[in-house]
């Protein structure tokens, strides 16, 4: 049957004091209405329609898409009066209605809930919580099928003892839509219109209301302000560190880890403490990363050895190659098999040969080097001329000396040597040495400067 997704993303979120709209604020390094929509997505739906008010065109910039259609909502009347909002565009035979600020919900959920939905049956998603505070009371009769549902403010104290909630996340025949929304009233404490109240029409029009519940009650948490925000954090990234460990990765404390994006592992992989992936991040097998690291868009292939306090981004490492600890390579890296970087060393746009090495104090910058050639400390290529980059060209089995300037553009050919200290501004052919550094003077009777005594 077709499909089309409602999320619902007008609200202010007031208690967040915040100017950004609540719906944008982050978990795991993805805005909470950008959770759902990913959600959505993997629904295949033929169109998701987000019902926007506050910040509309903030949301509407930072979240545009093809598939999305952004329905505006200018004053907030109710969860009934934003779904009609989106009524003249949905034509689908069946309509989800999920919520921007629940950004955990599981897509095999919202699938068993897809599955309630016929002509003559809608799909309810509810939870049951030892404190149901804040939640709409799912009212049973006495053969336990639903009969409505009583908002918090506006129920008993018997009502309020119920503890099986409404998450508001609702699956409908679309057909029926127009009709129950068509005869919602603000007759209430809120003065709003009600989104619940159409599961009292759709008993009255003799429809069963079938209920799913998630496996995990966080699945429909909202976040309402900064507190909540933080708990969303902590149980994604405690989710996501079940998922990779089940997958074959030790990681040293799950509390310990952050996950900003898509990671795709091997087995037999290692993570210490404070270790931060973000965007897409590729981790084969027998990978090792230690503490206080942060992986981004990066490749890491078998073997590799990321040493603490490295920052990695747009990289690609090669089987059995090593970075840091201190390191920190930049997009448009790339190692090679068993390529070693070391300790406070910066690669930009750098291409490291298999076996290369460049233990310390370095930036490389635009660079090609050579297999097994090897980088002295202190080394940096001067890829910048204030206008233009420039590209420096190393090849195979070079000695770099410590302390060289590589004034690009500049080629160093396979087997050539640089003395320490040396500026190179011209090509080096093959196996040659290259000595450009002045000539040392010993001064006798040298008198060290004194300090001048103030008065």
């Amino acid at each position: 049957m077709s499909l089309e997704i409602v999320i619902l993303a007008a609200g202010q979120g007031t208690r967040m004091r915040s100017a950004l709209p609540k719906v944008l604020h982050p978990v795991a390094g993805n805005s909470m209405l950008g959770h759902v929509i990913h959600s959505a997505r993997k629904l295949d739906p033929q169109r998701i329609h987000v019902v926007i008010g506050h910040g509309a065109e903030v949301v509407r910039e930072r979240l545009a898409a093809d598939d999305l259609n952004f329905v505006l909502q200018d004053k907030q009347l109710g969860t009934g009066h934003a779904v009609a909002q989106a009524l003249p565009f949905l034509t689908a035979e069946n309509v989800l209605i999920l919520y921007g600020d629940v950004p955990l919900i599981e897509v095999e959920t919202l699938q068993r809930l897809l599955k309630k939905v016929s002509p003559e049956q809608l799909g309810l998603l509810t939870v049951t919580l030892a404190d149901p505070t804040g939640y709409g009371r799912i009212v049973r009769d006495a053969d336990g099928k639903v009969a409505a549902i009583v908002e918090h403010k506006d129920a008993s104290d018997a009502e309020k003892a119920i503890c099986e909630g409404n998450t508001g996340i609702l699956a409908v025949p679309g057909a029926r839509l127009a009709d129950w929304l068509g005869r919602l009233s603000n007759n209430n404490v809120q003065g709003e219109y009600y989104l619940t109240d159409v599961i009292e029409m759709a008993v009255k029009d003799g429809l069963v209301v079938a209920t799913e519940q998630p496996h995990d009650a966080m699945e429909v948490q909202g976040a309402n302000d900064r507190k909540q925000l933080a708990e969303l954090e902590r149980h994604y990234q405690l989710r996501e560190g079940r998922r990779l460990m089940a997958l074959g990765v030790t990681l040293r404390d799950p509390a310990r880890f952050d996950v900003r994006g898509e990671v795709s592992v091997g087995r037999d992989v290692l993570i210490d403490i404070n270790v931060i992936l973000e965007g897409r991040v590729i981790i084969e097998d027998d990978v090792v990363i230690g503490p206080n690291c942060v992986i981004k868009d990066s490749t890491l292939r078998k073997g590799v050895v990321i040493k603490a306090n490295s920052h990695i981004e747009g990289a690609v490492l090669g089987e059995g190659s090593d970075a840091g600890p201190f390191a920190r390579l930049r997009p448009g890296t790339v190692l090679e098999a068993r390529a070693h970087v070391g300790n406070f060393v910066e690669l930009k746009n750098a291409h490291l040969g298999e076996g290369a090495k460049a233990g310390h104090l370095t930036y490389l910058g635009d660079a090609e080097i050579g297999a097994r050639t090897n980088i002295g400390a202190g080394t940096i290529t001067c890829n910048y001329d204030g206008a233009n980059k420039w590209k420096t060209v190393l090849g195979e089995d070079v000695f770099i000396g410590s302390n060289n300037s590589l004034v690009a553009p500049v080629d160093i050919s396979d087997g050539a040597t640089t003395a320490a200290g040396s500026t190179i501004n011209q090509n080096v052919d093959k196996s040659q040495l290259a000595i450009a550094r002045g000539r040392q003077r010993n001064v006798d009777g040298w008198k060290r400067p004194v300090k001048i005594k103030k008065d």
